[in-house]
């Protein structure tokens, strides 16, 4: 999710990289790596806190990391949350505040982004909260073991609108066949979007993974699931709301 950008998450130009290794979850490297400037302070924040609390899905050679050891990172056993493209992380930042017994794994591909969230939680003192620098796909398939997640949320993923670019979209059958397979059994899958034809392509093939079911809205009402669902509304939401652009979102639960 892009919370101080532009809403879409990945919304670049740049082809999937035809050099990449086929492999059974298809990575989608529809973003291109920027380089962006930090403030001072910025820097000064990533300099000290990134060591700790943040590192980059793959190595400078192109190689995958290994599985995560959640417990030994965030120095505690808790049920772990996978966020991916957090963005700045507005709804990241207030949602790890309002939920401290869960730790969150922030995954964006934009340094920006990521030191705005790390300056974020650094400020409020928050140690439930550790950050991945890559796609989304790359750090569920290689960095998460099956059957591990409470949740994994995606807000607003770039929904690349012309039909040519489709096979762009990060929410694909392959994607949520690999977060199904990661999500423990009443975890939770807990997507939105503001375009309309994503809305429904989401749908259809999130109803069609067999090992997710739609969760009960009288259940969400009454908080009967393992993580909030209540995003705080980003400026470029409200933006897009006031232009007229609805809100859709979703809410699956793995059931075996």
């Amino acid at each position: 999710m892009s919370d101080d950008g532009p809403m879409h998450a990945q919304r670049e130009d740049a082809a999937p990289d035809a050099a990449a290794p086929a492999h059974p979850y298809p990575r989608v490297t529809s973003f291109r790596s920027r380089r962006s400037t930090l403030s001072d302070r910025q820097q000064q924040t990533w300099d000290r806190r990134w060591p700790e609390l943040g590192t980059q899905a793959r190595d400078t050679d192109g190689t995958p990391h290994g599985p995560l050891d959640t417990a030994s990172w965030f120095g505690r056993r808790a049920p772990v949350v996978l966020e991916i493209g957090c963005g700045a992380g507005i709804s990241t930042l207030a949602m790890a505040i309002a939920e401290p017994h869960l730790d969150v794994l922030a995954v964006e591909v934009y340094r920006k982004g990521l030191a705005q969230l790390l300056g974020g939680v650094d400020r409020e003192g928050l140690t439930n909260v550790r950050f991945i620098r890559g796609d989304g796909v790359d750090v569920l398939e290689h960095m998460i073991a099956p059957d591990t997640l409470t949740g994994v949320r995606v807000f607003f993923p770039d929904p690349w609108p012309k039909a040519r670019h489709h096979k762009r979209r990060l929410l694909q059958a392959p994607t949520f066949a690999l977060i199904a397979d990661r999500l423990q059994v009443g975890g939770v899958l807990h997507a939105a979007t503001d375009h309309a034809g994503y809305a429904e392509w989401i749908a259809d093939v999130g109803d069609a993974e067999a090992r997710l079911s739609r969760v009960d809205p009288a259940r969400i009402a009454a908080g009967d699931v393992p993580m909030s669902v209540r995003r705080p509304e980003t400026k470029y939401e409200a933006r897009g709301l006031r232009a007229g652009s609805a809100i859709t979102e979703f809410l699956w639960e793995k059931r075996s």
